[in-house]
C-alpha cells in the first residue's frame, strides 16, 4: 500500500482583489470567493483520492486582513479532512505570519502545525513497514532574510523523508525574497521530497530528489495567469515516487492576444475576437476565463478601435457572456495603421502622428510633466491602489510609457478616425 498526499500551497484565503472588484463589481465576487471554492476543491479532491495526508506549505491566510469568518470556513474544511481520517501538515509563511487569527486558532486534531524547532512527525507507514516522516518549520515573522535550511534535522534513517519549506529559493520576479535557499542545498539535505511554498508559479525543480513548487491553487489576478492546481504524489513500498498535477482553480486569468492583421472591417474584428476567447474558454477546462484581451497587428482599424475603446470592450464583453463563464479583464491595444494606408504621403494627421512618437512623446520635458500629472493622481488615491498603479520606479516608468503613447493615439484617433481610413 502506497502514501499518498496533495501538496499545496498559497491559498492567501479570502484574499482581497480591490482592482477587479473597482472595475467589475460582479467579476470581483467571483474571484474573491474563489479561493474558498479552491480549498474546497482540495479537500474533496482529498477524499476523492483517499489521501492519506494533505501538506499545506505556506500562507493559508493573506496577512493581517484574516477574518474570523476566513478561520471559520477553513476549520470546517479541516474538519471534513478529519472525519475522514486524513491528516494535514501544515507550515506557516510570511502572510500567515503577519496574521493575529494564525496565533489563536485552534485545529482539529489531525492538523498538525510546524513550529520553528524543525521536528519530523510520523504521518504513516508503508505496507512494507517503511516509516513516512515529514519535517516543517514554521517562521514567526514575516521577513526571512536567511536560509531556514540549518534549522531542518536530518532525515530519518530507513526512513521516507518529506520536507516542507516557504521559501523564495534563490529569488523570483513578483516575490518577497523569503527564507532564501539553492536547489543544489534542497538536494543535498537528504530528503525524498520536498513540498515547497511561497511562489505562484507551478515548477517541478528536480525529480532526484523531488523538489516541487506547486503554486497558488486559484489565480488572483493576471499576473497569475493559466492553469492552477495542487500536486497529489505517491509514494510506491520501494521509495519510487510518482507527481501528477490536478487543477481545482474557480477562475483562471489568461492573456489573449488577437492578431488583427489584415481585418477591416468592425464585424471581421468581432469573428476574430469571439473565436480566439472560444479557443482560450475550452482551455480553461471548465474553469471561469478571464481574459485580458491585447489587439495586435497592422489593421485598417486602428484609429477606430483607439477611438472608441468603450464600444469595443461593451462588445468583448457580450461576447465572453455569450460564450459562458467568459469574462473580459480589460482591452488593450497594440494596433497600428497599415504602411498601404498612410502611403508616402501620410497627410496632416500621419505627419503629425510621426512628430508626436518621434519628437514629443520621448521628450524629457513631455515625460516631467506627465510624472508630476501622475504624482498628483497617486496621491488622491488610497495607498493600496497606488501599489497597484505604481508598485515601484520601474514600474512607475513603465506606466509613463504606456499613459504617453496611449494618449499619443487617443489624440490621433480622434483626429483620424472619420476620414475614411475605418
Amino acid at each position: 500500500m502506497s502514501f499518498r498526499f496533495i501538496h499545496t500551497a498559497d491559498l492567501h484565503l479570502d484574499s482581497p482583489l480591490t482592482s477587479l472588484a473597482l472595475r467589475n463589481a460582479e467579476l470581483g465576487d467571483l474571484v474573491r470567493g474563489a479561493t474558498r471554492k479552491a480549498l474546497e476543491r482540495i479537500v474533496d479532491l482529498a477524499l476523492g483520492e483517499a489521501v492519506d495526508a494533505v501538506v499545506i506549505a505556506g500562507d493559508l491566510y493573506d496577512g493581517s486582513q484574516t477574518s474570523m469568518a476566513t478561520a471559520l470556513f477553513l476549520m470546517e474544511q479541516m474538519r471534513r479532512l478529519d472525519l475522514a481520517g486524513i491528516r494535514v501538515f501544515v507550515i506557516r509563511g510570511n502572510h500567515d505570519a503577519q496574521s493575529q487569527i494564525t496565533r489563536e486558532l485552534t485545529f482539529p486534531p489531525n492538523v498538525h502545525v510546524f513550529d520553528g524547532r524543525g521536528r519530523p512527525v510520523l504521518a504513516g507507514t508503508l505496507s512494507n513497514g517503511r516509516e513516512v516522516h515529514v519535517h516543517g518549520v514554521s517562521f514567526a515573522n514575516p521577513h526571512a532574510p536567511a536560509s531556514l535550511l540549518p534549522t531542518y534535522r536530518a532525515p530519518v534513517t530507513d526512513a521516507v523523508n518529506i520536507g516542507v519549506m516557504h521559501t523564495s529559493l534563490a529569488g523570483a520576479s513578483r516575490h518577497d525574497p523569503y527564507a532564501p535557499v539553492g536547489i543544489a542545498d534542497l538536494a543535498g539535505h537528504g530528503f525524498d521530497y520536498w513540498a515547497l511554498g511561497h511562489i505562484h508559479q507551478r515548477r517541478v525543480h528536480a525529480q532526484k530528489p523531488w523538489i516541487v513548487m506547486p503554486g497558488n491553487p486559484q489565480g488572483r489576478d493576471i499576473n497569475e495567469a493559466g492553469p492552477k492546481g495542487v500536486t497529489l504524489v505517491d509514494i510506491d513500498d520501494d521509495g519510487t515516487i510518482t507527481c501528477e498535477e490536478r487543477a481545482v482553480a474557480v477562475a483562471v486569468f489568461e492573456r489573449v492576444t488577437v492578431d488583427l492583421s489584415a481585418i477591416d472591417d468592425w464585424s471581421g474584428m468581432l469573428d476574430r475576437v469571439e473565436a480566439a476567447l472560444g479557443t482560450a474558454s475550452a482551455a480553461a477546462g471548465g474553469a471561469h476565463l478571464v481574459a485580458r484581451l491585447l489587439l495586435t497587428g497592422a489593421t485598417p482599424l486602428a484609429w477606430r478601435l483607439r477611438r472608441d475603446e468603450d464600444l469595443l470592450l461593451a462588445e468583448a464583453q457580450n461576447l465572453a457572456a455569450s460564450l459562458g463563464e467568459c469574462w473580459i479583464e480589460t482591452v488593450e491595444l497594440s494596433v497600428t495603421v497599415p504602411a498601404a494606408v498612410t502611403g508616402g504621403d501620410a497627410g496632416p494627421v500621419g505627419e503629425l502622428s510621426r512628430l508626436m512618437h518621434e519628437n514629443v512623446v520621448e521628450s524629457h520635458a513631455y515625460r516631467e510633466d506627465l510624472r508630476e500629472a501622475l504624482s498628483d493622481l497617486l496621491r488622491q488615491l488610497p495607498k493600496e491602489a497606488r501599489g497597484l498603479l505604481a508598485a515601484d520606479e520601474e514600474a512607475e516608468e513603465a506606466l509613463l510609457s504606456e499613459l504617453a503613447l496611449t494618449g499619443a493615439d487617443a489624440v490621433l484617433a480622434r483626429l483620424g478616425g472619420e476620414g475614411g481610413r475605418t
